[in-house]
């Protein structure tokens, strides 16, 4: 899938695979690469660059919508970050980080709105770390209340495949 496309609006965009913030202005041409779990894979000026779902609308697409229920009170709800978490594939394999078996564990501060996430790769190695990472980042911040969110990429216990959902399994052609 390539498609050229005009930027509707200015659009924050992550560079592949380091994760750099980089903003496309308006009325820029980028090159539609990929368009897998709710994000878009772009290339423009030599760079490739992944747009988050809920910008889509800068492509000229439908944006994704986080919806949450609004808190009672200012306190952060536990749930609510883990349903922005399933809202985040795999840019390889279009399957969420939580069915995945990718978070290992959610911490919140409530005194300092602070959401600290434990969160692994399928290999040390991955390339994209640094893009899932920023995935995170992006969508928990959305969660009503949470005003800063920290990732902490952690290998051990080093991830495998018993740590996927039987949905996951499913999905991936793995479950036999």
């Amino acid at each position: 899938m390539q498609r050229m496309v005009v930027t509707q609006r200015d659009c924050k965009a992550r560079r592949v695979p380091s994760g750099q913030i980089q903003v496309i202005p308006e009325g820029e041409f980028v090159n539609l690469t990929q368009d897998l779990g709710g994000n878009y894979t772009v290339t423009w000026q030599g760079n490739m660059l992944r747009i988050d779902g809920t910008d889509a609308d800068a492509l000229g697409r439908k944006p994704q919508v986080l919806e949450f229920e609004p808190p009672k009170d200012d306190q952060i709800i536990e749930a609510q970050v883990w349903q922005a978490l399933e809202t985040i594939f795999d840019p390889e394999i279009p399957i969420n980080l939580v069915s995945l078996g990718l978070i290992y564990q959610v911490a919140i501060e409530q005194s300092s709105k602070t959401v600290t996430i434990q969160m692994t790769l399928t290999a040390p190695g991955c390339g994209m770390g640094p893009v899932l990472v920023g995935d995170v980042e992006y969508r928990v911040a959305m969660v009503p209340n949470v005003e800063q969110v920290k990732v902490d990429l952690v290998f051990d216990p080093p991830w495998s495949r018993e740590r996927m959902s039987e949905e996951a399994l499913l999905e991936a052609g793995l479950f036999f």
